[in-house]
């Protein structure tokens, strides 16, 4: 399925994974601040919460970095 199925916030989200910086990953508080001239702690949560979905329905992949 094309991106184009999803709601505009999603589509924002994948287009900017699908982006040159997104290409490598981005962490949620990267995402907020390409997403916007604002990454507030809000925003990055609600980014975070869209993100599980993305990867639950198999629009993403998240890999989680040892600390």
């Amino acid at each position: 399925m094309a991106a184009s199925v999803l709601a505009p916030d999603y589509q924002r989200i994948v287009s900017a994974l699908k982006s040159d910086a997104g290409r490598n990953g981005m962490r949620c508080q990267q995402l907020a601040a390409a997403l916007g001239p604002e990454a507030a702690p809000a925003k990055v949560e609600r980014l975070r919460s869209m993100a599980k979905r993305l990867e639950e329905r198999g629009w993403m992949l998240q890999v989680r970095q040892p600390l």
